[in-house]
């Protein structure tokens, strides 16, 4: 009998192509009506396939009865009423693991972007200004990684391959996080604010959720002070966006790495004109071979389930 299920929002054709030889698919975003597609299929309901960004509600997942599982794509799934699936025995599944050299890479690769000015110098190449006459003819002198602190608010999967890459840079690392991890190598601050006033970069990548919401605060942006960069590779409800714009703007936050933003995909216009920044559309886990991992879990979770094996990310 087949077995049919909600999809929020649009994945990569390799992930719905694989939904739709398995199961009846409804898909949710394209519904004229969705609270009619709620209504009218609701009761057959037995999965639910999202993805971080799109989550799943408490009103969706009280609106299907026969719900069994929710498969989410990717590793943060704050964006699902994980109390709402706990009331329900819903279970629920996300994408850990397959994305964390990606995230890694990308985190280096802002931290190097926003250091050694690469966006720009690019741009300087390109207008034509290396060598120009009529310019410097020079581009200005950038700082490097090598040397610095770094450290890491958040010190799980992805933290740790952070670590190791800034290591490889010589770097110093140091974390903040909920408990000390004994057998880490690196020095352990229990105080957020206390670490960011001895590092040179601050990298966010906790993960998000009402108790880390604003856990970046307008104190913990003045210790890491004018000298200091931010990098956010994690969720833009983290950082108090407002204070961190106004920062950048005067000088007191000296620059910042930012792959994520509170209300996605809008981006603050004050950041667009500012030269201490870098920008990038959420990207950390956007590579083909990675989106591929990761869409596998998600058909893999959902399979498991309903043929009755364990599942093999699960989260609740």
């Amino acid at each position: 009998m087949t077995i049919d299920i909600l999809q929020i929002g649009p994945m990569t054709a390799r992930v719905e192509s694989a939904l739709a030889d398995a199961y009846a698919v409804h898909r949710f975003w394209e519904a004229a009506d969705p609270q009619a597609l709620l209504r009218e299929a609701g009761p057959k309901l037995r999965g639910v396939a999202t993805s971080g960004d799109k989550g799943c509600s408490r009103a969706v997942i009280e609106a299907l009865p026969a719900l069994e599982i929710i498969a989410n794509y990717g590793v943060g799934y704050d964006g699902v009423d994980v109390g709402a699936c706990r009331e329900r025995g819903v279970r629920v599944t996300n994408t850990p693991d397959v994305l964390n050299d990606a995230v890694a890479e990308m985190t280096l690769g802002m931290m190097l972007s926003l250091c050694r000015r690469i966006p720009q110098a690019d741009r300087f190449v390109r207008d034509g200004r290396w060598g120009s006459k009529s310019g410097s003819g020079a581009f200005p002198l950038t700082g490097e990684l090598t040397g610095k602190t770094v450290g890491i608010l958040g010190l799980g999967r992805i933290g740790k391959e952070i670590a190791r890459r800034c290591q490889a840079f010589k770097m110093q690392v140091v974390y903040h996080g909920r408990n000390r991890q004994e057998h880490e190598p690196f020095p352990f601050y229990a105080d957020l604010t206390a670490m960011a006033r001895d590092v040179d970069w601050l990298v966010v990548i906790a993960p998000g959720s009402a108790e880390t919401q604003g856990l970046v605060s307008r104190q913990v942006m003045e210790a890491l002070g004018p000298q200091g960069a931010l990098v956010n590779v994690a969720r833009g409800s983290l950082v108090d966006e407002p204070a961190m714009v106004e920062m950048l703007q005067t000088g007191a936050l000296g620059a910042a790495a930012l792959d994520v933003f509170t209300a996605e995909p809008s981006v603050p216009e004050a950041l667009w004109s500012l030269e201490n920044v870098v920008l990038s559309p959420h990207q950390g886990s956007a590579t083909e071979k990675t989106r591929a991992a990761m869409g596998d879990l998600v058909v893999s979770n959902l399979a498991a389930h309903f043929a009755g094996r364990p599942l093999l990310t699960p989260v609740a």
